[in-house]
């Protein structure tokens, strides 16, 4: 048996463990396997992909819903030390959305590109202000060392109309005082998490062109080295284990084959992996593993994902999508979470390609403002209890492994803008649920009966 068949053992037993009311840790398969997976949202070049809405998550003990998971108890949520339930509208400062690192909440708004609050009261620390006008659809995208990296607008001339010309700048920020410690300019305006992404010892960026990704130096802003792929070819970003991923096809609406490449983290030298039939989009990373789609399945309601090792070892499943068109999903573990515009969620194994349920999520997108969607579902890995939040103020958690609903609430928002950046986001510190809506905020803690 070979060393990755080895581990694909390993990560099959651990899986099919159900041990009541207990959960593994969040990182335990890729502990096992000595690999910490990263995930990060990905858009596919030149379409967008449907179950692209991709965060960082969270590898939970998932088991294989037998009679003691039906019946297990869903342990309550606890506080973090110095907790208190929190309210705030201060406009300004995190309509763009925001990031929670620790107990901090890193976010980005109409009047600053950041700004620092207190995860626990709510209360803001420090601010950056915005750099002309702070009307991006982006906020801070990571944290590590001490250091915040976030997007601005570039500065620039006007133009003889009197406008200014767009252009983003990359911006490092010191996570203690808030002083901006460096910034690069982006060659276009992509402020998705394609444009940069945290690799060992840099920061991966989209530039000088758009057909570019520089390794950065993560104190200083300056260029280790650089890849450039060849003009007619489209290349998508993903990192596994610290190790940055390219998913090159060629840039035409032609069918064509997909080439995965792996850059040296140390000196970019690039080293193609596998070929993948089809032009395949990204959808984001799995337990060390990218996970792919064709693109002639977006449209259709069974699309194929295949998933692809850092060796090259592929597995192809179908995936279906019923109850409507995908609203949001995330990448969880081994598990696609999805909820639909009918507002019904499902759970997907990527290992086994099987949904492993399908219920009522208990919340709906806004009937009113069709721009608004619900909310990126999240995980609290203690209580194995997935989270959903609509822009018209629904809450809900469902049972991880079985798809119950085990609490439901409902909270006062803001009406809703008339764009994307007003969408609803939910966040979660530790056990504790944060939700935003336009500027507004409010921090609470599930009351789930044990």
């Amino acid at each position: 048996m070979t060393t990755e068949q080895v581990e694909e053992k390993v990560r099959e037993t651990l899986h099919a463990v159900a041990l009541d009311r207990v959960l593994a840790p969040g990182d335990l398969v890729e502990k096992v396997l000595r690999r910490r997976a990263r995930r990060r949202f990905s858009q596919a070049a030149g379409v967008s992909v449907a179950v692209a809405a991709i965060t960082a998550g969270a590898v939970l003990g998932f088991g294989g819903g037998g009679a003691a998971e039906r019946h297990r108890t869903v342990p309550p949520a606890v506080s973090p030390a110095g907790w208190q339930p929190w309210e705030s509208g201060d406009a300004g400062a995190s309509e763009r959305g925001c990031l929670v690192d620790g107990a901090a909440l890193y976010c980005s708004g109409t009047t600053y590109d950041a700004a620092k609050i207190d995860a626990n009261t709510g209360e803001r620390l420090w601010t950056v202000k915005v750099n002309r006008e702070g009307d991006g659809l982006d906020h801070p995208f990571a944290v590590r060392d001490g250091v915040v990296y976030t997007y601005r607008n570039h500065t620039a001339q006007k133009q003889p109309n009197g406008d200014y010309r767009g252009g983003t700048d990359l911006m490092a920020v010191d996570a203690d005082s808030g002083d901006v410690l460096w910034a690069v300019e982006m060659p276009q305006d992509d402020r998705t998490d394609q444009a940069a992404m945290l690799i060992d010892g840099a920061v991966l960026a989209n530039t000088p062109s758009v057909r570019t990704m520089s390794a950065l130096d993560p104190l200083t802003g300056k260029e280790k080295w650089r890849h450039t792929w060849n003009k007619g070819t489209a290349c998508q970003r993903a990192v596994l284990s610290g190790v940055p991923y390219l998913v090159c096809t060629r840039d035409t609406e032609e069918a064509g084959d997909t080439d995965v490449f792996r850059l040296d983290p140390a000196t970019g030298s690039a080293r193609k992996v596998v070929t993948v039939p089809g032009k395949q989009g990204l959808v984001g990373t799995s337990e060390g593993r990218l996970v792919l789609i064709e693109a002639k399945d977006l449209g259709s309601e069974d699309k194929r994902l295949i998933t692809v090792t850092a060796s090259g070892r592929q597995t192809s499943h179908t995936y279906r999508v019923e109850g409507g068109m995908l609203a949001a999903s995330e990448i969880i573990g081994d598990r696609l979470i999805s909820v639909t515009d009918e507002g019904k969620a499902s759970a997907y194994s990527l290992t086994s390609g099987k949904v492993l349920w399908t219920r009522p999520s208990g919340v709906e997108p806004s009937e009113e403002n069709q721009m608004q969607s619900v909310a990126a579902p999240v995980v609290s890995p203690g209580q194995g209890v997935v989270y959903f939040f609509s822009p018209t103020g629904d809450l809900s958690g469902l049972d991880l492994r079985t798809g119950d609903e085990v609490w439901s609430s409902h909270i006062e928002v803001d009406d809703p803008g008339p764009s994307y950046g007003d969408s609803a986001q939910l966040l979660l510190y530790e056990d504790v649920l944060i939700v935003r809506t336009g500027g507004r905020m409010e921090s609470l803690l599930p009351r789930i009966a044990g």
